[in-house]
């Protein structure tokens, strides 16, 4: 893809190194001539010293060519600015990186197609760390509204032994909730989890899950035996085979 980054502080520095490492064509646009400097030393990338609100460097960036548009300036006002310029270039996709909610709606109506929530992505990642320490983000999706968590299995789990299938039948098991891969240390393998699957002690599970609903799903998936899950479990009559 053609992805123009408009904006390289850290996290757009971070990104375009990322873009650049994947194979995908990346210009970075930033106002500071040194950032610009130290971005094409550090990555390869093209650079274009200039503001991105100003349709003059969106051309020079080859905005013509552009797959994906993102805008992480620091204030929204900018943001908002280029992705106007950006949506009438026709450009597919916009992404923004929002810091003040109350500029949302403006967003929208400037086109952006996919708005990243700065507040929302922190605040769930502290509240996961102080509730859910076990618990890893992985990434967001959907601008925060879900996440990837991974979590080991511990020993005594009352999941252990049964397949994903009985415990996603469970009542308490998140109705937007979704295993996604599950990782083996010892086997080195990672296992896409199809419903006949059969969880492992010490199995790293990786899921999709609402921010919300985190902490039922934690508790789903941790409990001891002798637990109401395993009495759940024990009545569907899950599994001890391996697929």
């Amino acid at each position: 893809m053609f992805v123009i980054v408009a904006g390289a502080g850290l996290v757009g520095r971070e990104i375009t190194n990322r873009l650049v490492e994947n194979d995908h064509d990346v210009v970075a646009v930033d106002i500071d001539l040194e950032v610009c400097e130290m971005i094409y030393a550090e990555t390869g990338a093209v650079t274009v010293h200039g503001n991105a609100t100003e349709l003059r460097t969106l051309r020079e960036a080859r905005i013509d060519r552009a797959d994906v548009f993102l805008c992480l300036m620091r204030r929204d006002s900018d943001n908002i600015a280029a992705a106007i310029l950006a949506k009438s270039m026709d450009v597919p996709r916009i992404v923004v990186r929002m810091r003040d909610p109350g500029y949302e709606e403006a967003y929208r109506l400037a086109g952006v197609t996919t708005i990243v929530r700065v507040a929302d992505l922190l605040l769930n990642r502290i509240i996961t760390e102080i509730e859910q320490p076990r618990v890893k983000e992985i990434m967001p999706l959907g601008g925060g509204a879900a996440n990837v968590y991974a979590l080991r299995i511990p020993p005594d789990a009352g999941c252990v032994g049964k397949s994903v299938s009985d415990i996603a039948r469970l009542d308490k098991f998140p109705e937007e909730s979704l295993f996604m891969g599950i990782y083996r240390d010892e086997e080195e393998t990672f296992l896409i989890p199809r419903g006949e699957r059969v969880l492992k002690e010490n199995d790293r599970v990786f899921v999709i899950a609402r921010p919300s609903d985190i902490n039922r799903l934690v508790e789903v998936l941790t409990e001891s035996p002798g637990g109401r899950l395993s009495r759940l479990l024990g009545r569907h009559g899950g599994k001890d085979g391996e697929e």
